[in-house]
């Protein structure tokens, strides 16, 4: 009995340990983003609605720049009817929506691919990551090219045919993805995110709880993070342009520079893998219904506006103006991945040539803070040449509407936000270095202006 109270005893103090260990790994959140819960609260409910009000308005038979000359109410009123509401749910469109996204997590798990380690985590573990987004990619298309070389481009129309119910696929995705992934994070030994454990559910929910979701070796959130919306982004596009191709017999140039700038943004970016181990979406943000619902819904059925535009409404652009477009891209391209590529030399190869001629500020944390090249510049430099690619995007559907210019206009915002948030975060962690640091580079995102 003295014996069996001594373990009970000793079981009680190991419990205690583990619990006050768990909460230095864990700590409180005591600090809100977005708005708090009100703030959270609107981005659950709002978000998924702004996606079904392009997916609906924005077509031949609703345009919201006509609907507002005349009368946007009931334009817009008209579509969102009883019998909408009732077909909103598209069973078919769902099945292949989450067929879609098993096929990349299949390719995810037995595609070949390097297995890269990411950075070590507060509990001193170092999660590997498969590299083999560009592989998913290109064996997406080589199978579609298998089913399509007997059925001509019919199977592809369906895309345009059912856009409403893929969206509303992908949103319930999301939906499902973001609970599983918060009631999961309540399991003993999970990690969570620094930012996402206020205790407020609603918050923890759309923010991210746990840090790194995972199912064995499966990274729920290195999967989601580029292939379901980048692929899914492309995949839709490709959709389009053959629908105007089956509507006019040919792709416009300017249908074609929006699909070609398109996808060299997404191949730069499944090419460069490896690059995305080092953002904050990866390192500090945890995976709730902000990244889930981003990444299922956001990107792949609002990027895609400007080519479901010219769908509905074909452009031919000059020649010079279809130049002028061509280099502000290459000129975001450029400053965009140059800057990224000296970022994650300097990280991964310090000793390098090319690292070695860069200045840099040495923290009292042990971090260097580059002070020279493309970074000597501003804080953000990448921001920039990130916006003006998604700029040019813009511009070959002409000025007739906004719609095609909502992408820029929220990308901007998201921009601004995401730089406050780097700032804030920097401060807290690098306090007076961070002071100095700015002294030196003075601009957060554009030089000489901002």
């Amino acid at each position: 009995m003295a014996v069996q109270k001594r373990k009970t005893k000793q079981q009680v103090i190991a419990a205690v340990a583990k619990a006050e260990q768990t909460s230095e790994l864990n700590p409180k959140t005591t600090n809100y983003e977005f708005g708090g819960p009100i703030g959270a609260l609107a981005m659950v409910v709002i978000l998924p609605v702004i996606v079904l009000f392009f997916a609906t308005c924005c077509d031949s038979t609703g345009y919201p720049s006509q609907a507002i000359k005349d009368d946007w109410k009931t334009a817009i009123l008209s579509k969102l009817n009883k019998d909408f509401l009732y077909n909103l749910f598209d069973p078919i469109a769902f099945l292949i929506y989450v067929g879609f996204v098993a096929m990349l997590a299949i390719f995810y798990m037995v595609l070949p691919g390097e297995n890269i380690p990411g950075i070590t985590l507060r509990d001193g573990t170092k999660h590997k990551y498969r590299m083999n987004g560009f592989a998913s990619f290109h064996t997406t298309f080589f199978v579609a090219l298998y089913f399509l070389k007997d059925t001509g481009l019919k199977p592809l129309l369906f895309v345009y045919d059912h856009y409403v119910g893929l969206a509303f696929a992908s949103i319930i995705f999301s939906y499902i993805v973001s609970f599983a992934v918060y009631f999961a994070s309540f399991k003993r030994g999970k990690l969570l995110a620094l930012g996402g454990n206020t205790g407020n559910a609603i918050y923890d929910f759309m923010i991210g709880r746990e840090l790194n979701p995972r199912i064995e070796s499966f990274d729920i959130k290195f999967f989601t993070e580029l292939r379901p919306g980048l692929i899914g982004w492309m995949a839709i596009n490709y959709c389009l342009a053959a629908k105007q191709f089956a509507d006019l017999g040919y792709i416009t140039n300017a249908m074609l520079l929006v699909q070609c700038f398109q996808s060299w943004y997404v191949i730069d970016s499944l090419w460069n893998e490896e690059a995305v181990l080092t953002t904050m979406d990866i390192t500090t943000d945890g995976f709730g219904f902000m990244l889930a619902f981003g990444l299922y819904t956001w990107v792949p059925f609002t990027y895609t506006l400007q080519a479901r535009y010219l769908v509905d409404f074909p452009r031919s652009i000059s020649w010079i103006e279809f130049g002028a477009i061509l280099f502000l891209n290459f000129v975001g391209y450029f400053i965009f991945r140059s800057a990224n590529s000296q970022k994650n030399e300097f990280r991964a190869y310090p000793n390098s040539p090319e690292s070695k001629q860069l200045k840099y500020l040495q923290t009292k944390v042990g971090s260097k803070l580059i002070t020279s090249g493309w970074w000597g510049m501003s804080r953000h430099i990448n921001y920039l040449g990130d916006w003006l690619m998604a700029f040019s995007w813009s511009l070959p559907c002409g000025f007739a509407s906004p719609i095609p210019y909502f992408y820029p206009v929220y990308f901007g915002i998201l921009l601004l936000h995401r730089e406050r948030r780097d700032d804030h975060k920097c401060r807290t962690k690098y306090g007076k270095d961070w002071e100095t640091y700015c002294k030196t580079v003075k601009y957060r995102i554009i030089p000489g202006i901002y």
